[in-house]
């Protein structure tokens, strides 16, 4: 461990041996932080993704530099299928430390391959398809390219699990339990997993201890014993009559006779008429079943022709669905940004896939991964950018005269960096020189909250105080 102030090795002492800094603060922070990722390495061991994460996002708000814990975090998003979350920490990782850093490798990885870069582009772009598919409540459609996506990234958690969600709502129990089941394979801890798995379960394993109410036993008056292997029951308070043979099996006989005849007599005719009856509406309801299926099928076919109609038209605005959609080819311009850095460090194409992205969408709006990397870039090229905007907005201004280009240089250099407040000073008396008040008050107001007490923000106000007297 080394000292903050100055570099220098620690020694077990609360103090730096070198310069006298007071490191015992700063020696428990590291502490914890290396605590946290120990504990996100020993869950990412056990498959426990969900906890590995939160335990090394805690040691990275403790230790933003713990370039293990960031690199980790990478490899475990990338194994739940985000790709791009994945990339955002490696990038930050490799400008933390761009020397001998195993990040190199996994984006080499990744850029090195044509067709996984592509695969994962694909992925996102039909993963955002099957979202759209289930706000519009096509959930047809939706689970047809949740199975595509699935097919390119088999491990993409959120696929899988809103492909079990959409298998709930049609009630197909089994097959949602499947999906859930290869997301515990993956990630056995997530939470949002096992309360889908626990309504499954209990669709599918409905309470079986009900309690029946138990049958009462009649007593009987019968003696049971074992012999061998056979149980005999012998009736107890039973006597046998002596004698009568004959005339018993005489009046069994009369039984069966008059038995017999009342059956032919009786039973068998009214038996036929009622058989007759049955195999007669058993008849009746067959045709009026095969006409009720006649008339299903022609509707069913009616609607394959108007599904394949409407099939084939989604397709078609499938393929044109990345120009229309700012959100799918924002990411693409995003992750085509990384990789023009990354590969040339060029620049000039990084900031203008930032600008388009930063035209054609709200970036607030994004998902959280996709803001780090907008802004992990954004940190990267923004200085150097803002720093040539300026000057050449200031040599428009001054040297030419030229307020328009000039506004349009100090807008560019305020984009870049924010924080620069002569480039927001010039960009106000740019819109107060154009005669664009609003834009000029908005801008002075800016400056005037965000750098109070300095000779910009006195200027500002005086400025403001020309304007309202001249209107």
């Amino acid at each position: 461990m080394f000292c903050y102030h100055c570099g220098c090795q620690l020694s077990e002492h609360d103090f730096c041996t070198a310069c006298g800094a007071d490191v015992s603060l700063y020696k428990k922070i590291m502490y914890v932080s290396n605590r946290f990722y120990n504990d996100g390495l020993e869950k990412a061991g056990v498959r426990d993704l969900s906890g590995a994460i939160n335990s090394l996002r805690q040691s990275l708000k403790f230790n933003k530099n713990n370039i293990d814990a960031r690199n980790l975090l990478g490899l475990i998003y990338f194994e739940t299928g985000e790709a791009v979350a994945a990339l955002s920490e490696w990038v930050i990782s490799k400008n933390l430390r761009p020397d001998k850093n195993i990040a190199d490798d996994y984006i080499s990885m990744i850029q090195s391959n044509a067709s996984r870069l592509d695969s994962i582009n694909q992925t996102i772009k039909k993963y955002n398809q099957a979202y759209a598919y289930c706000i519009q409540d096509s959930k047809d459609l939706a689970i047809i390219q949740l199975k595509k996506v699935l097919s390119l990234n088999p491990k993409f958690v959120q696929a899988h699990q809103l492909l079990a969600l959409l298998y709930m709502d049609s009630e197909q129990w089994e097959r949602a339990r499947k999906e859930l089941q290869k997301c515990v394979d993956i990630d056995r801890n997530n939470t949002l997993t096992l309360r889908y798995l626990k309504e499954v379960e209990l669709m599918l394993a409905p309470d079986e201890n009900a309690k029946q109410p138990a049958a009462k036993r009649k007593k009987d008056n019968t003696l049971r014993y074992q012999s061998d292997n056979e149980v005999i029951i012998q009736p107890l308070n039973v006597r046998e009559q002596k004698g009568g043979g004959v005339s018993t099996l005489v009046n069994i006989g009369i039984g069966l006779v008059i038995g017999l005849a009342a059956m032919y007599f009786l039973v068998v005719p009214s038996r036929v008429a009622s058989i007759r009856s049955e195999s007669d509406q058993i008849r009746r309801d067959l045709g009026e079943q095969l006409d009720a299926k006649t008339l299903e099928i022609q509707d069913l076919e009616g609607q394959v022709n108007s599904l394949q109609a409407e099939l084939d038209e989604k397709t078609q605005e499938l393929e044109n669905y990345a120009g229309t959609d700012g959100t799918l080819s924002s990411m693409d311009n995003l992750l085509a940004a990384a990789a023009a850095y990354l590969d040339t460090e060029d620049v000039d194409q990084a900031a203008t896939n930032l600008e388009s992205i930063a035209d054609s969408v709200v970036i607030e709006e994004m998902p959280e991964s996709f803001q780090r990397l907008y802004n992990t870039l954004l940190g990267i090229i923004g200085p150097g950018l803002a720093k040539d905007y300026y000057n050449e907005g200031y040599r428009l201004y001054y040297n030419e005269a030229d307020y328009e280009a000039a506004l349009e240089q100090f807008t560019k250099a305020v984009f870049y960096n924010n924080d620069n407040v002569d480039a927001l000073f010039y960009l106000a008396r740019s819109y107060h020189r154009l005669g664009d008040f609003n834009n000029a008050n908005l801008v002075y107001d800016d400056l005037i909250e965000r750098f109070p007490n300095t000779d910009r923000a006195k200027r500002s106000q005086e400025f403001k105080n020309d304007m309202a007297g001249s209107q």
